[in-house]
């Protein structure tokens, strides 16, 4: 549990970097803080993410005299939290040691005890939150003995269950009146293409959203921003895929009315309301960099926010007009700029040391041309040795943004090379759906694309090739090994799927309703599919060292199939090293994280030798 922080605890009190520690370090040590979440109601107090105690934590900042303070502290961390509209609590979630499973927690703006902020509801795995007035809030939880549940919670009185569904949902919104929800849901089954149902707080249906047939999965996925930010005013922002890419429209609910808005960009794009609900902030996503335009709903202007080359990784409209967004590249750490110009809310003690620019690759794959992110050496000159760093989600990408996992591995002399493979987003609808059913071999056959490239141009040595990632980047990584075993000379698989069956049986809910649309249904229904989709699988054709992390307490890619795997290694006599901590899927204790890299650098070291510019 936290303890409240006394005024005194402010990022500003963060360590000085210590100079004479590698730069690699000093990247992962160098404060950082997320997008602030700002009070509708009081938009000068916010609370925001920040890793300045070594650990990251919430912090709550009051914009009208500057003062912060840390509201959480915990040993391993408190990553989820939002502040009420009025801006007098700070809720937080409660989960043990990385677990993700717990209750939300709340505390007073200024400091003081925390209790249990939805008293009735057991522990569980969030699904969602939305906060009123008054008290009033919308809570969204799942757990594998009753599904999705949403409970409305007021003040005084026993959390009151508005829906529930054994398949995968969430509560996305709350109108300003308090008296409509949004609830995202996957009924027909397909997580990747979720639907929406207006709803009263007391459970009655007001309207469905549904892109296809009823009670069939939809032909695109829907998803909502939230409620147009005036009072009585019942309009939904939403983003939809119907023309192949993520694109807006306004959905009114009590009417039906449904306002589409083509932009005209090529990319994904992703919408909010600015505060006054007479324009929208839109993020447009593509090609791994992104911008940032304001769309007049009057006019339909569609005008573009000056922002640097790079990649927008959050952005807020606030009531002045101006917007602020966190912003980095491949070169740059990131920072918390705004529009109305410079910095705020600048992290305390030395910056992050920089790392290099990222360069692009298009490679003709089996699917069609495959994006990779290139980083290079400052010194030397090519082959060199390279890390195929892949990227976790699934659904997520990589992009033009400053990763001190990839800063480590060019400091000491190796190439790395990131690529967005089918099933990564940015790219259009069908480049995410096209890993269904042949989950993980498609992906592997981009990456295959993507080395005969690097190794083809002069770029990567090939019989120096590391294949990495964490999370679904991991369970790619052994799957590799296996299913491309002269591919690759080493292998570093951090929180890993590697016994498919076994991690279903095991993860979260949530969890296994994605396994379900990915793979096409239960084990019991497709264990063809799981099979050849499961590293352990071909456990018996690795010939290669491989180093794997995995978290004790990890929901999501659970700790007994990677051991199940692990067993299957030393029955098979394959080198290997395995480190366990005590986390859940990957850890916010930063020393926790430098210690991992550090063992996969001495890992590297051991059985492939670093290059003499290390």
């Amino acid at each position: 549990m936290a303890t409240a922080a006394g005024p005194s605890d402010s990022p500003a009190s963060a360590a000085p970097l210590d100079d004479a520690a590698p730069a690699w370090e000093r990247r992962f040590r160098a404060p950082r803080v997320s997008l602030p979440d700002w009070a509708e109601h009081a938009p000068d107090r916010s609370v925001f993410l920040s890793n300045a105690s070594g650990t990251y934590e919430i912090y709550a900042w009051d914009r009208a005299d500057g003062a912060q303070r840390q509201v959480t502290d915990r040993a391993n961390g408190t990553t989820m939290a939002s502040i009420d509209p009025s801006g007098e609590w700070i809720w937080w979630f409660a989960d043990t040691d990385g677990d993700e499973f717990g209750v939300w927690m709340r505390q007073p703006f200024g400091g003081g005890p925390d209790a249990p902020a939805a008293p009735g509801l057991a522990p569980s795995y969030p699904a969602g939150l939305a906060i009123g007035a008054d008290g009033l809030a919308v809570v969204a939880r799942s757990t594998d003995e009753d599904g999705s549940t949403v409970h409305v919670v007021r003040p005084g009185a026993e959390p009151a269950v508005i829906y529930a569904h054994r398949e995968s949902a969430g509560v996305s919104a709350l109108s300003e009146d308090d008296t409509l929800v949004v609830i995202e849901h996957s009924e027909h089954g397909d997580t990747m293409h979720p639907s929406l149902r207006a709803v009263r707080l007391d459970g009655s249906v007001v309207a469905e959203l549904h892109d296809g047939e009823p009670g069939e999965a939809p032909s695109s996925g829907l998803s909502c921003t939230g409620f147009a930010p005036v009072y009585g005013d019942p309009r939904v922002l939403v983003s939809h895929q119907r023309r192949g890419r993520w694109e807006p429209m306004i959905w009114n609910p009590l009417t039906g009315e449904e306002q589409d808005i083509a932009l005209g960009l090529p990319g994904d794009v992703g919408v909010d309301w600015y505060p006054d609900a007479s324009a929208l902030l839109v993020e447009h996503d593509h090609h791994a960099r992104s911008e940032l335009y304001r769309y007049d709903l009057a006019s339909g202007a569609l005008e573009q926010l000056e922002t640097p080359p790079g990649t927008v990784l959050g952005a807020t409209a606030r009531p002045d007009g101006s917007v602020e967004y966190l912003w980095s590249s491949g070169e740059r750490p990131s920072e918390l700029r705004s529009t109305g110009g410079g910095t705020v809310l600048v992290p305390p003690g030395d910056r992050a040391p920089g790392s290099v620019p990222v360069e692009d690759a298009w490679v003709e794959g089996p699917g069609g041309l495959v994006h990779a992110l290139v980083s290079r050496p400052a010194a030397g000159s090519g082959p060199y040795p390279t890390v195929f760093e892949i990227h976790g989600g699934p659904t997520a990408h990589d992009g033009d943004h400053f990763a001190p996992g990839v800063a480590v591995w060019i400091d000491h002399g190796f190439a790395v090379v990131r690529v967005n493979y089918r099933g990564s987003t940015g790219y259009g609808k069908d480049w995410t759906d096209a890993l269904r059913e042949r989950v993980g071999l498609i992906e592997l056959e981009d990456i295959a694309a993507v080395r005969t490239w690097a190794v083809e141009s002069g770029l990567a040595d090939p019989e120096r090739l590391v294949l990495s990632g964490g999370s679904w980047g991991g369970y790619l990584t052994l799957l590799g090994l296996g299913v491309q075993p002269a591919d690759w000379a080493l292998g570093l698989a951090a929180v890993p799927v590697a016994d498919y069956v076994a991690a279903y049986e095991d993860e979260m809910e949530a969890l296994k309703a994605m396994d379900r649309t990915l793979v096409g249904g239960t084990p019991e229904e497709v264990p063809e599919r799981y099979a050849a989709s499961s590293p352990i699988t071909y456990v018996d054709k690795v010939r290669v060292p491989v180093f794997i992390s995995a978290g004790l307490n990890d929901p999501r890619c659970p700790i007994r199939q990677i051991e199940n795997y692990v067993a299957r290694l030393g029955e098979l006599g394959a080198e290997h090293e395995v480190y366990r901590y005590e986390a859940g899927h990957g850890s916010a204790v930063v020393e926790e994280r430098i210690r991992q890299v550090r063992k996969e650098l001495d890992f590297v070291a051991r059985h492939l030798g670093l290059p003499k510019n290390a």
